[in-house]
């Protein structure tokens, strides 16, 4: 990656971020709660990750859904994942996910380009979660503006989310940059509201034919220094 594929840096006033995914190494970091979940339910057989993808689904799948809490979906997602898998397990365990919020864990790259970018730019986070579990997450900085799906009443993919970030950014929507992981929450839910969208593509996944394409594809968040202008 470098400067060279972008030729003329945008000049956003705000850059927002998706938490869980891009700031947070979801996955990785929660891995061994839904260990300890399926342990609960007598379901050692069961593969942690493909579980952890199947329940992640459904939870975007509830996003279209109206109003509910984070907490509530994430509860019924379960419920829905162990029927899926054929275990035996109770919904109420996702209470194990809950409790290691505390211990999630940022991207090495994170603080240092937060740090750097925060001098040249406000920064929001726009994530589709509950408050008091947002608190609880070790972000190590404060934010600017904080969107959640509490806050918004709605999630990202019908754009509710979204909406309440450019309601509430204080600046015009084509002086935002959007940076998020989510192909199905970021692109879906921003794209079509005409935002700018960095997806940040972590994983190296394959980019699905049925989302809306973005504006940068970039393999981590180190890499918004090439696409923005950022004074001496």
């Amino acid at each position: 990656m470098n400067s060279e594929l972008y030729p003329t840096p945008l000049r956003p006033k705000l850059m927002s971020f998706d938490v869980f995914g891009t700031l947070i190494s979801v996955r990785d970091s929660s891995y061994s709660a839904f260990e300890r979940i399926l342990a609960d339910s007598g379901a050692h057989h069961v593969d942690v990750k493909a579980f952890w993808e199947h329940w992640e689904h459904r939870n975007i799948a509830h996003y279209w859904d109206p109003y509910r809490s984070y907490r509530e979906i994430c509860d019924l997602s379960l419920a829905e994942t162990f029927a899926h898998f054929e275990v035996a397990g109770d919904s109420r365990l996702i209470e194990r996910y809950f409790e290691a919020f505390p211990r999630f864990f940022l991207y090495d790259d994170v603080v240092r380009t937060l740090d750097r970018l925060s001098r040249h730019f406000k920064l929001a986070v726009v994530s589709n979660i509950d408050d008091d579990l947002l608190a609880l997450t070790p972000l190590k900085r404060n934010f600017d503006l904080v969107c959640t799906a509490q806050r918004a009443k709605g999630y990202k993919p019908d754009g509710t989310l979204f909406r309440y970030l450019i309601d509430n950014a204080g600046v015009a929507k084509d002086e935002i940059l959007h940076a998020g992981q989510s192909q199905f929450t970021d692109l879906v839910g921003g794209k079509p509201l005409g935002l700018t969208i960095a997806w940040i593509n972590r994983r190296q996944i394959a980019l699905d034919g049925s989302v809306p394409r973005p504006d940068f594809i970039l393999p981590d968040i180190q890499s918004l220094s090439h696409v923005v202008h950022i004074e001496a």
